[in-house]
């Protein structure tokens, strides 16, 4: 699992020109059941995606592709976290894809 933090950069006054291409990045990031929730972080600092079932490589390309992060309005940090516990309606966070580095070790 991971956290996407997007954080507006000293370009964040553009944030208009590419709002409709991201609103288009993050539905397909829904749509394809990577992206699990997306939000503001506040006050105004930019935004943040839990996102699951794809490994670290898939979402740095899924990631580089998000037009704010193309035109520098925000500037993208991944988060990975192996979760250990979960509330039940949470459970399937437990058995998620594996990352890029236990995908490597089982092969």
């Amino acid at each position: 699992m991971f956290i996407v933090l997007l954080e507006f950069s000293t370009h964040a006054d553009h944030a208009s020109q590419h709002l409709e291409g991201h609103a288009r990045w993050l539905s397909r990031g829904f749509d394809d059941g990577v992206f699990l929730l997306a939000g503001s972080l506040q006050p105004k600092r930019g935004g943040t995606i839990l996102a699951h079932a794809t490994t670290r490589d898939e979402l740095e390309r899924r990631v580089e592709a998000d037009p704010f992060v193309f035109a520098k309005v925000v500037s993208a940090q991944i988060l990975e976290v192996t979760a250990s516990n979960a509330d039940a309606r949470l459970g399937f966070l437990l058995a998620g894809a594996p990352s890029s580095a236990a995908r490597s070790e089982a092969t």
